[in-house]
């Protein structure tokens, strides 16, 4: 087939934003689209979104984009997803109408059950079928609450009336009009209830949660052609050939596909994932056995440590307190004083998670005196980001016993070179910031382009990546570790503070 003039669209469905970005040939970015959609938080410590917002921002977001780039359906070669992961959609299998909002991967209202579930002794029977620790992050106790808790829906699902999953089958849902019920492997492997090592749904489990099998999506590999696309938004059907969760999807598009390679995405969370090969590696230091992707009938594993609220604490500066416009200006602020004048934030706004996970943790900042400034609590909020991705990184390294030669990142917020500069002071390490920031989205494109052979091989995806800029340590390691000492000492204040009653 000659690609020549052609595109590859990207759909990158994120917690906040819907967005949509056509790549060339050569990886760049042609133009791309963003749609942000409501954040429903009924509960102290629920979150949702709407299903049908989600679909409708992403439709939006997709058209806009074709629109400002004066591109039809003949200009795409084919369409690669990546989206957010975890979060849990059960509808109804004839109408496609949800049955309830999402439950997004930061809701917390599972967490008592979670904490049974390791009263019972369950944590090591799951981890080493899943790579996952017990927590209401993953799927299996949010799709559980929904049937135990909306009127009618486990008796539907117990007919096989429903259909249960995670953003991606959402997506491919409504861009076949119903026609596709399919997951990809990596997302799979983010709901505690898929056996990484087997590769399939785990009966034990669905029985353990008591989820119909039914509800379950077909299992797919990350880049094969799942199908074509049937909906207005393309006049002609469009090849669906790429899907992976959004941070194996970076890990991807940020070409680290060799053993050891790591990256970092900086999002409403911070994701931090190292490859690890063809075999799982199981951690010592509360971090997740994942799977990276699966090309052909090769498995990619990967660990990875996940911190809840990463860019999330600069937005609830700017839109909860009101202490910021925007979030271009934290770095100027940051940079407006010397040091965080021993303020520390502790941003565990939806609990804490690697290497603590403390479901009961809350946020705090502490350290103000009567000379505190706006200036210091922002920068101590953009530390705070760096010190947890700190502690994933010290876990990381105590697994796969090496330490990285570099952290490759990714995600809106490492346009800030302050964020930038002291995560590698404060980690001892090179950052290493590429020139095309939307490396999610490249992710998901590669994986699609790879699939009708739009791109060769992982060869020329290679020769595509670049360099932006390189920020090493200028501080003393003993600055750090002086640091470092403090941040625990704050995370010690925050952990185990909200009673089991209250989430």
């Amino acid at each position: 087939m000659n690609f020549r003039h052609k595109y590859v669209l990207s759909i990158d469905q994120g917690t906040t934003t819907s967005r949509a970005v056509l790549f060339n040939r050569q990886g760049e970015i042609i133009t791309f689209s963003q749609k942000a959609f409501q954040q429903y938080f009924p509960k102290p410590g629920w979150v949702e979104h709407d299903p049908n917002e989600i679909w409708y921002t992403q439709s939006s977001a997709i058209k806009e984009a074709m629109a400002k780039a004066d591109v039809t359906d003949t200009h795409i070669a084919c369409i690669g997803i990546a989206n957010q992961r975890e979060t849990t959609i059960v509808w109804d299998r004839e109408t496609g109408f949800p049955v309830y909002n999402a439950i997004v991967w930061q809701d917390r209202r599972t967490a008592d059950y979670c904490e049974e579930l390791k009263a019972e002794g369950y944590a090591d029977y799951i981890q080493q079928k899943t790579g996952l620790v017990i927590d209401a992050y993953f799927s299996a106790t949010k799709v559980k609450w929904i049937l135990d808790h909306v009127k009618g829906v486990r008796e539907r699902a117990e007919r096989g009336e429903l259909c249960f999953g995670t953003v991606d089958s959402w997506l491919i849902w409504k861009l076949t009009r119903g026609a596709q019920f399919i997951t990809d492997i990596t997302n799979a492997s983010r709901t505690m209830l898929f056996n990484i090592n087997t590769l399939q749904w785990d009966q034990e489990l669905l029985d353990l949660f008591t989820i119909p099998s039914s509800m379950m999506p077909e299992v797919k590999s990350s880049s094969e052609v799942y199908c074509e696309t049937s909906t207005p938004i393309f006049k002609a059907g469009i090849p669906v050939s790429g899907m992976a969760g959004d941070q194996q999807a970076a890990l991807f598009g940020q070409l680290c596909l060799e053993e050891g390679m790591m990256k970092t995405t900086y999002g409403t969370g911070c994701f931090m994932i190292v490859n690890t090969g063809e075999k799982p590696v199981f951690s010592q230091n509360n971090l997740l056995t994942t799977i990276a992707w699966k090309l052909g009938d090769k498995v990619t594993y990967a660990l990875e440590g996940s911190v809840f609220v990463g860019g999330a604490v600069v937005q609830w500066l700017r839109d909860g307190i009101g202490l910021i416009p925007n979030a271009p200006v934290t770095e100027q602020m940051a940079k407006s004083v010397p040091d965080n004048g021993g303020v520390y934030f502790v941003p565990a706004l939806t609990g804490l998670g690697a290497p603590y996970w403390d479901q009961y943790a809350r946020g705090a900042i502490i350290g103000i005196t009567r000379g505190t400034t706006a200036a210091h609590l922002t920068r101590a909020a953009l530390e705070g980001i760096c010190y947890q991705v700190y502690d994933v990184l010290m876990a990381m390294e105590n697994d796969i016993h090496a330490k990285p030669k570099e952290i490759r990142v990714d995600g809106g917020a490492i346009a800030n070179n302050f964020l930038m500069q002291f995560q590698a002071d404060i980690c001892q390490c090179p950052v290493v910031r590429p020139r095309i920031l939307e490396t999610t989205a490249l992710g998901a494109a590669y994986l699609a382009g790879l699939a009708v052979n739009y791109w060769k091989d992982m060869d020329e995806l290679k020769e595509q990546w670049s360099l932006d800029t390189i920020f090493t340590a200028k501080m003393k390691p003993e600055t750090a570790m002086a640091l470092l000492t403090d941040w625990h000492k704050a995370v010690g204040r925050t952990m185990n503070w909200a009673m089991e009653s209250e989430i």
